[in-house]
């Protein structure tokens, strides 16, 4: 038995070693939103000496399966994330030996529900937003698909104008984001009831029916390209996609924010939470690698300095909206001592 721990600590010991020996910098995936910032993070951090890391944006969902398949040269070191980590992402982390695990959260952003400049300014309200995007609405005490085909029909001061909104994809950080904040929040007491009653009877969809868009091309599912929704949002003034701030930011000269219950999307009202939409960012750090592969713990630090993400930092220069000083504290703390979650 002493022997079968020793084989085994040897083979951990030697799966490590080995992302020295295979790889030279550092590989991050994950969120789409995070991806602008990490960025020019790494490309700054490039020019210090060590190589610029390698970031794919695989959206939150998907950049947590890869980071939680396991440790070692084929795995990532970071993923980035617009939402906390799930415990079912943490759960299998666990199972595949991801065991120590930092959670760093690099400032706040708000999701911008945004549109061509060329169309009317409008304001939702997160019922109107859900009424508009549910796969059901509710008729004669009945859940039944979705019956609005036009945003006035809702509510007869939005547009006269079919209802057509870009969401992201299931893998989405951003969209899990929307569904708390907006879909849940903005679901009707009835539809609530009915959902709950339907669930209790046997239908397992409708446990979380937040999650469950219409899906007759009003609501219109893309890919993780926040860009590419942003160039064909110009190309049709009836469109709406929603996305982070700072890619509204880069192409405020062509689109417009809608106001979400009375409020816009900006520094002020991101970082004091009043905007309707916001959230925090977040990306994760796998500790194992640290002190393997070359250059981790100090990107780690830079992404984390006053200079990047504090006020006035270069990121905020893009859209990255600054933590509180306490929240920055814990943060920085996370960064310099590589705190793993849970302890």
């Amino acid at each position: 038995m002493k022997k079968l721990t020793i084989v085994i600590a040897s083979l951990v010991a030697l799966s490590i070693a080995t992302v020295a020996q295979a790889r030279d910098q550092i590989k991050i995936v994950g969120s789409s939103t995070v991806f602008p910032y990490a960025t020019v993070v790494a490309e700054r951090f490039g020019g210090s000496g060590f190589k610029t890391p390698v970031i794919e944006s695989t959206g939150t969902g998907g950049g947590a399966k890869l980071f939680c398949a396991g440790v070692g040269e084929q795995h990532p070191d970071i993923t980035n994330a617009s939402r906390a980590m799930k415990d079912k992402e943490k759960a299998l982390c666990k199972k595949n030996g991801v065991n120590e695990i930092v959670e760093i959260v690099i400032g706040n952003d708000g999701i911008t529900l945004a549109y061509s400049k060329d169309a009317k300014p409008v304001n939702f309200t997160k019922e109107h937003l859900y009424l508009a995007l549910s796969a059901h609405t509710v008729v004669d005490g009945k859940l039944v698909p979705n019956i609005y085909k036009t945003w006035d029909q809702i509510d007869s001061s939005l547009p006269k104008q079919k209802i057509s909104v870009m969401i992201p994809p299931g893998t989405s950080g951003t969209r899990d984001a929307w569904n708390s904040l907006v879909m849940k929040k903005g679901m009707t007491k009835e539809a609530k009831a009915l959902y709950k009653a339907g669930f209790e009877a046997g239908n397992k969809k409708y446990k979380k029916p937040q999650k469950l868009y219409r899906e007759d091309g009003a609501a219109i599912e893309v890919g993780e390209n926040d860009s590419l929704i942003i160039q064909k949002l110009t190309q049709d003034k009836d469109m709406f996609g929603f996305f982070g701030f700072s890619y509204f930011l880069a192409a405020k000269d062509k689109l417009q924010a809608a106001s979400i219950d009375g409020g816009q999307p900006s520094l002020k009202s991101i970082q004091d939470y009043s905007y309707a939409v916001a959230r925090p960012l977040f990306f994760y750090v796998k500790k194992a690698h640290v002190g393997v592969i070359p250059g981790l713990h100090e990107f780690v630090k830079e992404f984390t300095t006053k200079k990047a993400i504090g006020k006035g930092g270069y990121l905020a220069d893009i859209g990255l909206v600054p933590l509180d000083s306490k929240l920055y504290k814990t943060t920085r703390t996370n960064a310099t001592k590589l705190v793993a979650m849970g302890n």
